[in-house]
C-alpha cells in the first residue's frame, strides 16, 4: 500500500509540471521552479543554468572558477605560440641572411620549437657523426638565437630503418653520436648553456615518412633541436588548436 501511494504521489507531481509546463504563464512557472527548489532544499534564486535547473551558488562559484581557468590556459597558450613563432622567424631569418633557406624544417607543436635538420647526407657524412661543412654553417647560423632562449633544449637523433654499419652496431648509436656531436657544437662553439640541453638517440623507432625510396629514407635520417615549452601541461595542450600542422621550411 505504501509504494502504491508513493507511486501515485510521484504521477500526481508529474501531471503538476507536464501542466504547469504547458502553460506559457511565465510567472507561475517561476513560482513552481521556486516552489520545487525549496521542497529540494535549496534556496530561491534568480539565477539558472541553461537548461532552467536553479544552481546552489557553490556550484556558480565552480563554474565561473573553471570558465576564468580556462580563459587564463587560453591566454597564456596564445602568448606562447606567439613567443615560438618570433623566436622561428629570427632563426628563419638567420639562415636566409647566410644563404642557407630550406636547410632546416620548424614545426611548433605541443612540446614547443623543433628545428627539423633533415636528411642526414647534408649534416654528416655517410654512417658517420663527423659534422659536415654546411651543418657547421647552419648551426653557427642558429646559434645566436638559440643562446639567448631561457627554455630547456633537447637534441634528438634519429635514423632510418636500414641497419647501421661499422663501427657502430645499431642505429641508437650512430642516432646518439650524431646528436652529441650537434650538442657539442651547440655548447663549445655556439655557446648556449650546457646545463639546459641535452642529446638523445631515437634510432629507427620514431620515423616521420612513410616507406622506402630515397626520399622517405632521407626524411628520417635527421637531427632535430626541440626548443622545449616550459608552459604548464594544460597550456601546452592547447598550442597545437593555434598553429598551422604544416611545417615551416
Amino acid at each position: 500500500m505504501a509504494s502504491y501511494l508513493d507511486m501515485i504521489t510521484v504521477l500526481m507531481c508529474l501531471f503538476i509540471v507536464l501542466f504547469a509546463m504547458s502553460t506559457v504563464d511565465q510567472k507561475k512557472f517561476e513560482q513552481l521552479r521556486d516552489s520545487l527548489a525549496t521542497g529540494f532544499g535549496q534556496e530561491q534564486s534568480e539565477e539558472a543554468d541553461t537548461a532552467g535547473l536553479v544552481l546552489p551558488p557553490e556550484l556558480r562559484a565552480e563554474d565561473a572558477g573553471h570558465a576564468a581557468n580556462m580563459d587564463a590556459d587560453l591566454l597564456a597558450a596564445q602568448a606562447e605560440v606567439s613567443d615560438l613563432e618570433q623566436l622561428r622567424a629570427r632563426l628563419e631569418g638567420a639562415l636566409d641572411a647566410r644563404g642557407l633557406a630550406g636547410t632546416a624544417e620548424f614545426t611548433i607543436d605541443d612540446r614547443g620549437l623543433t628545428v627539423g635538420l633533415i636528411g642526414a647526407e647534408t649534416f654528416f657524412a655517410t654512417n658517420s657523426t663527423e659534422l659536415s661543412g654546411k651543418a657547421i654553417a647552419v648551426l653557427d647560423a642558429l646559434s645566436p638565437d638559440l643562446r639567448g632562449v631561457p627554455n630547456e633544449m633537447s637534441i634528438e637523433g634519429h635514423a632510418d630503418q636500414r641497419q647501421s654499419s661499422a663501427p657502430f652496431p645499431t642505429n641508437w648509436e650512430l642516432s646518439s653520436g650524431r646528436a652529441t656531436q650537434v650538442l657539442r657544437h651547440l655548447v663549445e662553439v655556439g655557446g648556449l648553456p650546457g646545463p639546459h640541453i641535452q642529446a638523445v638517440g631515437f634510432g629507427s623507432e620514431r620515423p616521420i615518412a612513410e616507406g622506402t625510396d630515397d626520399a622517405a629514407l632521407a626524411r628520417n635520417r635527421r637531427v632535430d633541436i626541440v626548443v622545449l615549452s616550459d608552459a604548464d601541461e594544460e597550456v601546452r595542450a592547447l598550442i597545437p588548436d593555434l598553429v598551422g600542422t604544416a611545417p615551416h621550411t
